[in-house]
Parts: structure tokens; sequence; C-alpha cells
């Protein structure tokens, strides 16, 4: 059994179809989907690397795609670049492959490099400065007090 039952969680939670939704398809996309081979690292807090394996792909072959939640990575060879070519054996996949990636919220590509047949994106977490913790200052109680005067004024006193 290779999946994962969720029910019990969304009986019990709320908002978070999206994150088991998620899961769900991933562990759907894993079952079926496994060229090219790739990495996932952490560099740091908020710095991480995707390294996919691309033999055989120029950049021109490759395109990256970054929507918000998102990055595809999708290459695609040239169907007659084997044609007139007589293979005793092809061990090498050169198929064209479509890479699909989750994002969180406030990552972005920063960078990406074709290198020795691996292409390496690096991302990077911004999280906005509005979103970020901050420390709430406590003014003292004096400060923000209004005096009142209980002087009363001319036209009053010309009246008494």
């Amino acid at each position: 059994m290779n999946r994962f039952d969720f029910t019990p969680y969304r009986r019990s939670t709320v908002g978070f179809d999206r994150l088991f939704d998620l899961l769900e398809n991933n562990a759907r996309a894993q079952q079926t989907e496994n060229y090219p081979p790739f990495n996932i690292e952490r560099n740091g807090d908020d710095h991480y690397r995707i390294t996919l394996a691309v033999a055989g792909f120029k950049e021109s072959e490759i395109e990256i795609t970054a929507q918000q939640n998102f990055l595809l990575v999708a290459g695609s060879k040239d169907s007659d670049e084997n044609e007139g070519k007589q293979f005793l054996h092809m061990g090498i996949a050169n198929r064209n492959f479509e890479r699909r990636f989750e994002l969180a919220d406030f990552v972005r590509v920063d960078n990406a490099i074709l290198r020795d047949g691996l292409l390496v994106i690096d991302l990077v977490r911004e999280i906005p400065d509005a979103m970020k913790p901050r420390k709430i200052t406590i003014n003292s109680g004096d400060d923000n007090v209004t005096k009142i005067d209980h002087k009363p004024k001319k036209s009053e006193d010309k009246a008494a």
C-alpha cells in the first residue's frame, strides 16, 4: 500500500485542503514520474537548490517556468535527431520530460545554470517585511494620557 489516507485529518481540520491535495497529487505523480532524476537541497534557512540530471539536453531545449507556488521544468528533444542512426543499445534516456514542483509561499527562482549535464535551480524564500515577526514597543501609560484643564472658561467666569 503506497497511498496514505488523509480522510481522518480532513474531518478534523479546517483550511488545510490545499496541503492534503498537494500531498495526494505528489504521491500519485511519484508513482509514474521518475525522469529526469533530481535532488532537492536545503542550503540555509531560506535557500534551496533543485538539481536535475538532464544529460544530452542543451540550454535551448530546456524551458523553466516559474509561477506563484509552482515551478515547471520541461525539456524537449528534436525527434529527428536520432533519425538514420542504428543503435545496438540505447540506454541514455533522451526523451522529452516535464517536471513539476510545488513551491511554498514567497519562494522565487534566484538562478538557473546548466553545467556538466546538470540543471541547477537556486530558490530563495523571501518573506515580506510586513509578514515578518516584529517587536512591539510598550509605551508607558503617562505618555498617552491627555491632561484635562478644570479651570472655567472666561465666558463662564463673567456669567458667575
